[in-house]
């Protein structure tokens, strides 16, 4: 993909976004606030999806795994114990002439920035930046606790270890899942919403014997079903890679690490990480296991870590199409939005407007499903192909006589006539 090809489709889907209700930049009214970004009536839904399917596929469809859904805020002493407080920074920079400050691991943003620059530009020497966000709890000023928001969510699930192996009857190898926000005070936010200050995470700590060849098979076992999950849900096999994390970037608790890239308009882009954490965890926390041989031992952990919102953001660019002047997504129907349109051919004709009431209020017993009226039916086909609605419903002077409505396929376009009464069905196969 060339330069100018990247910058333009980056910015075409910034606009479409704002435009369709996917993504809004936050508190715009009051001149927004950097990093942080508000998730409009389409994006919601989106991120809904996404999250359901990851739930679905990595607790539902498992019997070896279990949720939890762990407090934002925690006592300091997990972030003390996790090494979060000495280890959890980044290097930053500061421009001399402008003091704009910059990570100093960021070589191209740091490049592009002193273009802006007649003078050379001068760099103060990197120093240690932590990434945790602090907060207060207390009524009185200058008597409330430090605290910190979690700055990733995977602390929540070893602080309930015990909680978990105590009140199910889950076996070693087993895993926890948690979804939920985290937050990091980045030093530059940047290329939408890849690189945000609040955040949603989705993340699987598997918990195995300390065995070496044990952490080998699960760790490769786990890479092929995560990068799977983005291929099965259409995301472009050549569109993605893993790159393992050479020792001097690796993080502080991590035994080997690779991470599933996108090829983003930005550059080849970090989205999931595949993370060996040996007993790091478990053992600054001084937790351990006791199998019902009656061995007690530490277990190891093997963590996939993905983001929601860069997900989100990569399903979108891989599924933006242009057929002429006709923008299209081409989200995979369990990801899409609203699943099915129905429309009447004409708003002013009440026959049609009411029989084509009906169908919307059946279908949307087992689907999302959107209405719409205005303007004639190019513009609204227009309208749904933009949202990744995969079909639309037309209910025409045909359908009063013979209880068939036109279905228009997003991705190609074509119509067919559909019974009524087949409806559903004809779609629980379609959008499988």
């Amino acid at each position: 993909m060339n330069d100018n090809l990247k910058s333009d489709l980056m910015e075409k889907i910034v606009a479409l976004c704002k435009r369709r209700g996917f993504i809004y930049p936050g508190s715009e009214i009051y001149g927004g606030l950097t990093g942080t970004w508000d998730y409009g009536p389409l994006g919601a839904l989106l991120k809904k999806n996404i999250k359901d399917e990851w739930w679905k596929s990595t607790v539902q469809l498992r019997d070896d795994v279990v949720g939890v859904d762990a407090a934002i805020m925690m006592n300091s002493a997990v972030w003390q114990k996790s090494g979060h407080l000495e280890a959890f920074t980044d290097p930053l920079v500061e421009c001399k002439i402008c003091h704009q400050r910059f990570r100093a691991d960021k070589e191209d943003e740091i490049r592009e920035h002193e273009k802006t620059h007649k003078e050379k530009v001068g760099w103060t020497s990197p120093q240690k930046f932590n990434l945790l966000v602090k907060a207060y709890l207390g009524i009185i000023e200058g008597e409330q606790s430090e605290i910190f928001l979690r700055g990733e969510i995977t602390q929540g699930v070893f602080v309930n270890f015990e909680n978990v192996v105590s009140s199910t009857r889950v076996k070693i190898p087993f895993g926890i899942a948690q979804m939920g926000k985290a937050f990091r005070n980045e030093i530059t936010p940047g290329n939408f919403t890849f690189r945000s200050r609040e955040f949603e995470q989705m993340e699987l700590e598997f918990f195995i014997k300390p065995i070496e060849a044990e952490g080998n098979k699960w760790f490769e076992y786990w890479k092929n079903q995560r990068i799977k999950w983005y291929q099965d849900l259409g995301i472009k096999k050549e569109n993605l890679r893993f790159r393992k994390h050479e020792e001097k970037e690796k993080a502080h608790y991590a035994k080997v690490a690779e991470d599933i890239e996108y090829e983003a308009p930005f550059g080849w882009s970090e989205f999931e990480g595949i993370h060996h954490r040996g007993d790091f965890d478990l053992s600054a926390h001084n937790l351990s296991y006791v199998d019902e041989d009656g061995n007690k031992f530490t277990p190891w952990v093997i963590e996939t870590s993905g983001g929601v919102d860069r997900s989100l953001l990569f399903f979108l660019l891989d599924a933006y199409h242009e057929d002429g002047n006709r923008v299209v997504l081409k989200l995979h129907p369990k990801l899409a939005p609203y699943k099915v349109a129905v429309f009447p051919l004409l708003a002013n004709k009440e026959d049609l407007v009411s029989e084509a009431r009906k169908i919307y209020k059946t279908l949307q017993q087992d689907m999302m499903v959107a209405w719409d009226d205005r303007g004639n039916i190019g513009k609204r086909y227009f309208a749904q192909d933009e949202a990744g609605t995969p079909f639309c419903v037309t209910v025409d002077f045909q359908t009063l006589d013979d209880k068939t409505v036109t279905v228009r396929d997003r991705d190609t376009a074509k119509q067919e006539r559909i019974a009524i009464e087949k409806l559903k069905n004809y779609f629980s196969e379609k959008l499988k």
